[in-house]
């Protein structure tokens, strides 16, 4: 699980990193679209990151009150 945490801050903190960049404003315009198609890849595994870890806190919570875990199958 670790794993998956490093990734996911590793890509938020390389999106922020983009995002400043591009609101500076200093970028040619190739750089820009490059920019942009980087952050859009990195957009979407954060979101499936963070939507993973909600379903299974929902499969914890859900349980009765009693937090039982159980194994998560991600959705492709």
């Amino acid at each position: 699980m670790a794993e998956k945490t490093v990734d996911f801050e590793k890509s938020l903190g390389r999106l922020e990193a983009i995002v400043e960049e591009m609101e500076n404003g200093d970028l040619p315009l190739e750089q820009m679209i490059k920019h942009f198609e980087e952050g859009s890849r990195l957009v979407m595994l954060c979101s499936g990151k963070l939507n993973e870890v909600e379903q299974k806190i929902e499969k914890l919570v859900k349980k009765g009150g009693v937090l039982t875990e159980e194994p998560f199958e991600a959705k492709e």
